[in-house]
This record gives structure tokens, C-alpha cells and sequence, in this order.
């Protein structure tokens, strides 16, 4: 239950979309491994069988990418990049001493470069996707244009799960960051001090004004 010094920064809506998305990420991801390493053909056993991976596998990475084009629309506008961004910016190894600079809103410079890597990413695995599935598109496509598309569609999801590292990374080194995913909230404390600009939009909403008939 929320308390009177926290603040809702994530409603149940918002939370379960992200865990759709993640549960499809680890899911695709694992399989995709599987089907690239030899070594690592086990991995395609989380969907049971080799051969339900690699019919699954395509349906999970659709699911994925709506998951997260809803996310993308939800929170596009505040990942812009302004000028305080830049600030933190150049001021990245106080970040890395785990400091806090500039007037931060929602989303700080370092977890807005993750949402756009991560959008950007999951457009080119969708569109190459399209290209190597079997035995939907792919034979629409021209044996280069599949070639490339493998590389492209491999080399998109090294980078994702690099990204995908990298945020679990920060949502684990910031306390009270995970909070915010699994139960909605956050503290007063943590919002002033990793958010203060989003602090006050929050502490003190901007009044809407009646229009006039």
C-alpha cells in the first residue's frame, strides 16, 4: 500500500505491459541463442522442444514488439532529449560515483538512450524478422536480402540484450529503483534526489484551466 511520502510512479497497467515485454525478451532471447550457438541448443528447450522454439520463437518477438510499441507511445515524449540531458552528459563519471546532476525529469539521459537503443533494436529484429520467417515470408525474399537480413537480425539482438544488461544493471545499482516496477511506488526521498524536476511535476501538478464556453 502507498504511503503519504510516496509517489505512484508506475500504475498496474504500465507494470504488467512491462512485464509482458520481458518475459518475451527472455524468452526470445534464450531461443535466438540457441538457434546461434551450437553449444547452446539447450537453451531452445524453454519452449519444450527445438522444434516448438523455432515456431514460437517469431510469435513471442511479434508479441514483444507490440508489448513495447505500446510503452513507446505511453512514454515517448518523456524520453525527448533536452538540455539538461546534455548536462548529465558531460557529467557522466559523477553519475558513475553514483551522484545525482542536473534537474532531471522522469527519465535521466542514461535510461533514455536505453529506451531508444532498445526501440531502434527491436524495429530492425521486426523487419528482418519478416524477412528470414520460415515458412511465412521468406520465400518472398531474394536469398541475399535473407543473408542480410541474418546478420542484421543477429547483430539487432546482441545489441538488445546488451541494452536490456545494461538496464537491469542500473534498476539493480540504484536502490529503490525496482520498487518502482514491482510495486508502483517510489519514495519521496528517492524522486527528490534521481528525478527532481518529475519530483515537483508530481508534488505540485500544473493547474488545468476550465475552458471557457
Amino acid at each position: 500500500m502507498k504511503k503519504p511520502d510516496h509517489l505512484v510512479r508506475y500504475r498496474a497497467p504500465e507494470r504488467i505491459n512491462h512485464w509482458i515485454v520481458a518475459i518475451c525478451f527472455v524468452m526470445a532471447a534464450l531461443s535466438g541463442l540457441g538457434f546461434f550457438f551450437p553449444s547452446f541448443n539447450w537453451l531452445m528447450q524453454i519452449f519444450g522442444t527445438p522444434q516448438l522454439a523455432r515456431i514460437l520463437h517469431p510469435f513471442v518477438g511479434v508479441v514483444m514488439f507490440v508489448a513495447f510499441m505500446l510503452m513507446f507511445l505511453r512514454y515517448w515524449k518523456h524520453n525527448l532529449i533536452n538540455r539538461d540531458d546534455l548536462y548529465w552528459a558531460r557529467n557522466i563519471h559523477r553519475i558513475a560515483l553514483n551522484e545525482e546532476v542536473g534537474d532531471t525529469g522522469k527519465y535521466n539521459f542514461g535510461q533514455k538512450c536505453v529506451f531508444w537503443a532498445a526501440i531502434i533494436s527491436l524495429v530492425l529484429l521486426l523487419a528482418s524478422g519478416i524477412v528470414i520467417w520460415r515458412p511465412y515470408f521468406a520465400d518472398a525474399f531474394a536469398i541475399p536480402l535473407i543473408r542480410l537480413a541474418l546478420v542484421v537480425h543477429s547483430v539487432s539482438a546482441v545489441a538488445l540484450i546488451i541494452v536490456i544488461m545494461v538496464h537491469i544493471y542500473a534498476a539493480l545499482w540504484v536502490k529503490g529503483t525496482l520498487t518502482a516496477m514491482v510495486e508502483g511506488w517510489v519514495s519521496a526521498e528517492w524522486a527528490r534526489q534521481h528525478h527532481p524536476r518529475w519530483y515537483r511535476e508530481q508534488r505540485n501538478p500544473p493547474i488545468k484551466q476550465e475552458k471557457r464556453p
